[in-house]
């Protein structure tokens, strides 16, 4: 019983001292057991000039980066999404292009990013108009009608958007409709689109108008989204004529004339939503099970992004395997975590920020997912793998889309430590998994909502 009575006496303390603020007598006792040293003078003081990172830069990782690589697929051309958000439209047109240029021996070959992005962006403006209709009987507080409004139109996406897109409108060549200072600068332009969105939402929500006759309101709202965007991004490409270049520069046959769609079907010619597979890694949630994100589709009449949780090891073996044969998958990472810019290296040990503020760092991938201190938010092109005599990876490579002065000529190496801390999602294509994984694949998915943290569209 006296066991007892100190038990709870011990956790009434403590749950008052938890309770309480931060009193003078808390105060000085931090200021006791923090006294300033040397050291910690020293580092105050660069901190006042200089940032953080420059300083925990970890001088005993600063060797010539290895830049071999044992199994690698050849590309041509880096691109550049400038100030916008469309890592996801480059990353994902980057692997359909590595596809033809290596398939064909050309020159050189980027498909137009505007092209897609304009419809895109119309396609999300119906997408957020329907869901306020579909939802309008239910109040403003409700969780999904407050994420519409909150994340009416936004320039990111995944995969799914990429083959939405594609299947429906096909493809041009960036000459054909080339980028413009909107495309590459979407932010101002692009909150002047969500404004008038959420106010024609409002008014959805309000008419009393049902039926036939609402739709007919809302597509005379998205009328004006259209012309928005025409004089932001143009007028998509209906008809043009193209010829593909060889490697030595010449065309390698005459010009023909071409719709998006039938460009698309002679170069690539892919069911791109039936051949492709998104896996992920997120040990937050139980491996070899399918999930479906509400809501996160670029297309009203599209698909929702549909995923396979796996553990690294199955990831890697189908990211090797299509590397091999030459093939780049669509790769998204926690990328600004561990990454030297300057050298294009993403790597655990680039820094050393213990050392330098005092502290430890020592959560795991599932619990910096948990607190939302770690996500995806990049994605690139995967296309080489390094891997030793016993054919584990040591390290990998990711061709990028900031242009080829950043990193190493444009592309990321990461090591493989990296690549399990930070690495989350990888587009397969099917030939490359193995019966146990495409089984797993046709399950019936477990519906997730949209304001799911995990799954904020890839910048």
């Amino acid at each position: 019983m006296k066991q007892l009575t100190i038990l709870i006496s011990s956790l009434f303390v403590s749950a008052t001292l938890s309770a309480q603020g931060i009193s003078q007598e808390l105060l000085q006792q931090f200021r006791s057991e923090n006294q300033m040293t040397a050291s910690d003078r020293a580092i105050r003081n660069a901190l006042s000039v200089t940032d953080v990172k420059s300083l925990a830069l970890s001088q005993d990782n600063q060797a010539e980066i290895d830049t071999y690589f044992s199994n690698s697929v050849p590309s041509k051309g880096i691109t550049d999404q400038k100030s916008s958000g469309r890592c996801w439209l480059f990353t994902g047109l980057n692997v359909l292009r590595s596809k033809v240029i290596n398939r064909d021996k050309l020159e050189g070959l980027e498909f137009s990013q505007i092209y897609l992005f304009f419809y895109d962006q119309l396609e999300k403006s119906n997408l957020f108009l329907q869901a306020v209709i579909d939802t309008k009987g239910k109040p403003m507080d409700d969780k999904t009608v407050e994420w519409l409004f909150k994340n009416p139109l936004s320039d990111g996406g995944t995969f799914t958007g990429v083959a939405d897109l594609v299947m429906k409108y096909g493809l041009v060549p960036s000459g054909v409709m080339p980028e413009n200072y909107t495309a590459n600068n979407t932010s101002k332009f692009t909150s002047f689109v969500k404004r008038k969105l959420r106010e024609d939402g409002l008014l959805l929500r309000d008419s009393k108008l049902k039926g036939a006759e609402l739709l007919r309101l809302k597509e005379k709202m998205l009328s004006e989204i259209y012309h928005m965007l025409v004089l932001g991004l143009g007028q998509p490409v209906i008809e043009f004529t193209w010829a593909p270049k060889g490697s030595d520069g010449k065309y390698v046959s005459a010009p023909k004339r071409y719709t998006p769609q039938s460009f698309y079907a002679e170069l690539i010619g892919e069911d791109l939503n039936s051949d492709y597979i998104m896996l992920m890694n997120d040990p937050t949630r139980e491996y070899w099970k399918t999930y479906e994100i509400q809501y996160d589709r670029h297309t009203y009449d599209g698909h929702n992004w549909l995923y396979l949780n796996l553990p690294m090891d199955e990831i890697k073996v189908a990211a090797i395997e299509s590397i091999k044969d030459s093939t780049m998958m669509y790769f998204s990472c926690d990328v600004n975590k561990e990454l030297d810019s300057k050298r294009g290296l993403l790597a655990l040990d680039n820094y050393d920020y213990s050392s330098i503020l005092g502290v430890t760092f020592g959560m795991d991938k599932r619990q910096r997912i948990l607190s939302f201190d770690s996500g995806s938010s990049h994605a690139m092109t995967l296309k080489a793998v390094d891997l030793d005599a016993n054919g584990k990876p040591l390290k990998w490579e990711v061709e990028n889309s900031w242009g080829a002065s950043h990193g190493f000529h444009g592309h990321l190496i990461m090591t493989d430590e990296w690549f399990d801390a930070y690495m989350f999602r990888l587009v397969v294509k099917k030939q490359y998994l193995s019966q146990k994984v495409l089984k797993a694949a046709e399950q019936k998915p477990t519906l997730l909502p949209c304001w799911d943290p995990m799954f904020a569209s890839e910048e």
